[in-house]
């Protein structure tokens, strides 16, 4: 603090900088706010939500697993290599069940990803207006559609449609050991009741049943690609083929990923349908044109009604295969995803 005297004779006190720094030193001001009410309860809520999901999933889990115990205990290793299932004699295995779902869900998946990949950039890409509304209706509407009425379509009217095809297949086609459909003795077979109820219809219907959910998320994916590298593709002279190749693709790939392996969980886990179309067998057929299949939750449907408490121990220790296997595809999907996020690799 200094005094300055004025002409005048009066004074005046002048209080310096560095005195207010030494007797009040400066504070910086505190940059973090406290959120607002509601994105505190949204949080929360959020939270919440997430919580309640894990939970529910480990206590599916727990409760296959205490469930599956018994039966597990007794089966051993040997539980995954058995291609017979007698419970009460302690023979039993999900070898051939397990194949018969790996092999319906692959052929769904041969099946179903062109269609929804066509379909999803038809949509996007080229159809305008109302026509464009119209059809993303139609293909919502088609996942509400329950299973039981895919399964009968499936059983009255595309089987006998696809025998013709399956034949054919078989008979230009039957050099490759999975489109062949031999007997015992390896003579080819002809008749139509050889090409029912196969893992080859069963795999067409499921296809049908998932190409709505995965043209939805492809589409959704799509429509996302920024306009403006969508003009400069055209703007460099490119067909509506070559933006879709260099810009619509690359940036939709995650959606084009996720679709595809949630599609895959769900023909996995399909029940009904596949219960009505195939003719259950427990033995690994290579031939998927050939009638005879099974899967694992085809035989939980089949088995539980009559199942005691032993085999009801066995049905379980399957679905606790199912489960654990959709579970590592759920992840390695998200993972993939994960490292390949729309637009990243955009070329345009």
């Amino acid at each position: 603090m200094s005094e300055i005297r004025d002409a005048g004779g009066s004074t005046t006190t002048v209080i310096v900088a560095d005195e207010v720094s030494a007797s009040q030193p400066l504070v910086p001001r505190p940059l973090t706010q406290r959120p607002p009410r509601a994105d505190k309860v949204f949080r929360s809520v959020a939270y919440a939500a997430g919580g309640v999901t894990v939970a529910i999933m480990l206590a599916v889990g727990l409760f296959l697993s205490l469930r599956a115990f018994s039966a597990m205990q007794v089966a051993g290793f040997g539980f995954l290599t058995e291609q017979q299932w007698s419970p009460e004699t302690g023979e039993f295995g999900i070898a051939a069940v397990l194949f018969g779902t790996i092999s319906i869900a692959v052929i769904a998946m041969c099946v179903s990803v062109p269609l929804a990949l066509g379909t999803s950039l038809l949509i996007s890409e080229v159809l305008r207006g109302r026509l464009k509304q119209w059809s993303i209706t139609l293909v919502d509407l088609m996942a509400a559609v329950p299973s039981v009425v895919f399964g009968l379509w499936g059983v009255f009217f595309l089987q006998e449609s696809i025998i013709p095809v399956s034949r054919w297949i078989s008979t230009y086609f039957g050099w490759i050991p999975f489109f062949a459909v031999t007997d015992q003795s390896g003579a080819h077979l002809t008749d139509a009741s050889a090409f029912t109820s196969s893992a080859f219809i069963a795999g067409i219907v499921v296809g049908l049943m998932v190409v709505p959910t995965q043209t939805s998320i492809m589409r959704e994916a799509f429509m996302q690609a920024p306009p403006g590298e969508r003009e400069a593709a055209y703007a460099l002279g490119s067909t509506r083929w070559g933006m879709i190749t260099a810009v619509v693709l690359p940036f939709g790939r995650g959606g084009i990923i996720g679709g595809t392996m949630l599609g895959l969980g769900r023909a996995l886990g399909e029940t009904i349908a596949v219960y009505m179309i195939i003719s259950p067998i427990f033995t690994i057929n290579w031939q998927v044109l050939k009638t005879g299949s099974n899967s694992v939750s085809a035989l939980i449907a089949l088995r539980y009604g009559e199942a005691s408490e032993f085999a009801l121990s066995a049905l379980m220790a399957a679905g606790l295969v199912l489960f654990l296997m959709t579970l590592v595809i759920n992840f390695t999907a998200s993972s993939i995803v994960a490292r390949s996020r729309s637009g990243a690799e955009s070329e345009a």
